[in-house]
Protein backbone atom coordinates (compact mmCIF):
# COMPACT_ATOMS: atom_id res chain seq x y z
CA UNK A 1 0.00 0.00 0.00
CA UNK A 2 1.70 3.03 -1.41
CA UNK A 3 1.26 6.24 1.35
CA UNK A 4 0.53 9.67 0.63
CA UNK A 5 3.00 12.37 1.03
CA UNK A 6 2.87 15.59 2.72
CA UNK A 7 2.44 17.81 0.09
CA UNK A 8 -0.10 15.42 -1.43
CA UNK A 9 -2.34 15.55 2.08
CA UNK A 10 -2.03 18.99 1.99
CA UNK A 11 -3.49 19.64 -1.20
CA UNK A 12 -6.34 17.04 -0.65
CA UNK A 13 -6.75 19.57 2.54
CA UNK A 14 -7.16 22.66 0.49
CA UNK A 15 -9.41 21.40 -1.80
CA UNK A 16 -11.95 20.24 1.11
CA UNK A 17 -14.82 22.69 1.88
CA UNK A 18 -14.65 25.08 4.86
CA UNK A 19 -16.89 23.12 7.15
CA UNK A 20 -14.64 20.15 6.56
CA UNK A 21 -11.56 21.58 7.35
CA UNK A 22 -12.68 23.40 10.68
CA UNK A 23 -13.49 19.47 12.13
CA UNK A 24 -10.60 18.97 10.79
CA UNK A 25 -8.90 21.18 12.91
CA UNK A 26 -11.89 20.60 15.89
CA UNK A 27 -10.21 16.94 15.39
CA UNK A 28 -7.17 17.79 15.83
CA UNK A 29 -7.27 19.40 19.01
CA UNK A 30 -9.12 16.33 20.86
CA UNK A 31 -6.98 14.30 23.06
CA UNK A 32 -5.70 11.00 22.26
CA UNK A 33 -7.89 8.21 22.67
CA UNK A 34 -7.03 6.57 26.20
CA UNK A 35 -5.80 3.22 24.68
CA UNK A 36 -2.70 5.44 23.07
CA UNK A 37 -2.05 6.59 26.38
CA UNK A 38 0.40 3.77 28.11
CA UNK A 39 1.51 4.01 31.56
CA UNK A 40 5.07 3.17 32.36
CA UNK A 41 4.37 -0.18 33.35
CA UNK A 42 2.37 -0.84 30.68
CA UNK A 43 5.41 -0.35 28.53
CA UNK A 44 8.35 -1.67 30.61
CA UNK A 45 6.30 -3.58 33.21
CA UNK A 46 7.85 -6.58 31.08
CA UNK A 47 11.40 -5.60 32.45
CA UNK A 48 10.63 -5.20 35.96
CA UNK A 49 13.75 -8.18 36.86
CA UNK A 50 15.31 -7.43 34.03
CA UNK A 51 19.33 -6.29 33.98
CA UNK A 52 20.79 -3.65 32.17
CA UNK A 53 24.28 -3.83 30.80
CA UNK A 54 26.60 -0.40 31.08
CA UNK A 55 25.69 0.89 27.63
CA UNK A 56 21.57 -0.24 27.44
CA UNK A 57 21.55 1.79 31.16
CA UNK A 58 23.13 4.61 29.34
CA UNK A 59 20.54 4.37 26.77
CA UNK A 60 18.17 4.50 29.12
CA UNK A 61 19.12 7.44 30.76
CA UNK A 62 19.71 9.40 28.19
CA UNK A 63 23.22 10.26 28.70
CA UNK A 64 26.60 9.47 26.91
CA UNK A 65 28.76 6.24 28.26
CA UNK A 66 31.09 8.84 29.40
CA UNK A 67 28.64 10.09 31.76
CA UNK A 68 27.34 6.87 32.63
CA UNK A 69 30.96 5.42 33.90
CA UNK A 70 31.34 8.76 36.53
CA UNK A 71 28.06 8.01 37.71
CA UNK A 72 29.21 4.39 38.83
CA UNK A 73 32.62 6.03 39.67
CA UNK A 74 31.09 8.52 42.36
CA UNK A 75 28.44 5.79 43.55
CA UNK A 76 25.57 7.02 42.36
CA UNK A 77 24.77 3.66 40.40
CA UNK A 78 25.85 0.19 41.43
CA UNK A 79 25.88 -3.05 39.60
CA UNK A 80 23.50 -5.62 40.80
CA UNK A 81 25.34 -8.18 39.24
CA UNK A 82 28.50 -8.93 37.40
CA UNK A 83 28.83 -11.22 34.54
CA UNK A 84 32.57 -11.95 33.47
CA UNK A 85 33.58 -7.96 32.84
CA UNK A 86 30.09 -7.15 32.34
CA UNK A 87 28.33 -5.11 34.74
CA UNK A 88 24.75 -5.79 35.30
CA UNK A 89 22.23 -2.44 36.72
CA UNK A 90 18.82 -3.34 38.25
CA UNK A 91 15.64 -1.67 36.50
CA UNK A 92 14.36 -0.61 39.63
CA UNK A 93 17.52 1.22 40.27
CA UNK A 94 18.00 3.11 36.86
CA UNK A 95 13.97 3.90 37.12
CA UNK A 96 14.94 5.72 40.53
CA UNK A 97 17.72 7.41 39.46
CA UNK A 98 16.10 8.81 36.06
CA UNK A 99 13.27 10.42 38.21
CA UNK A 100 16.25 11.85 40.46
CA UNK A 101 18.05 13.21 36.92
CA UNK A 102 14.63 14.97 35.38
CA UNK A 103 14.11 16.56 39.21
CA UNK A 104 17.12 18.02 39.13
CA UNK A 105 16.78 18.90 35.49
CA UNK A 106 13.45 20.54 35.58
CA UNK A 107 14.52 22.12 39.11
CA UNK A 108 17.59 23.46 36.81
CA UNK A 109 15.16 24.55 34.43
CA UNK A 110 12.71 26.06 36.61
CA UNK A 111 15.77 28.52 38.74
CA UNK A 112 17.06 29.72 35.20
CA UNK A 113 13.86 30.94 33.56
Amino acid sequence: MRQNTAEEVYLSFTRLPANERARFFALLAEPAPPSQNFSHEQVFGHLAGARFTAQEAAEYLGVSMATFRRYVAHGKLKAREEVGRSQLFATEDLKHFKRALQEVRTRGAVTAA
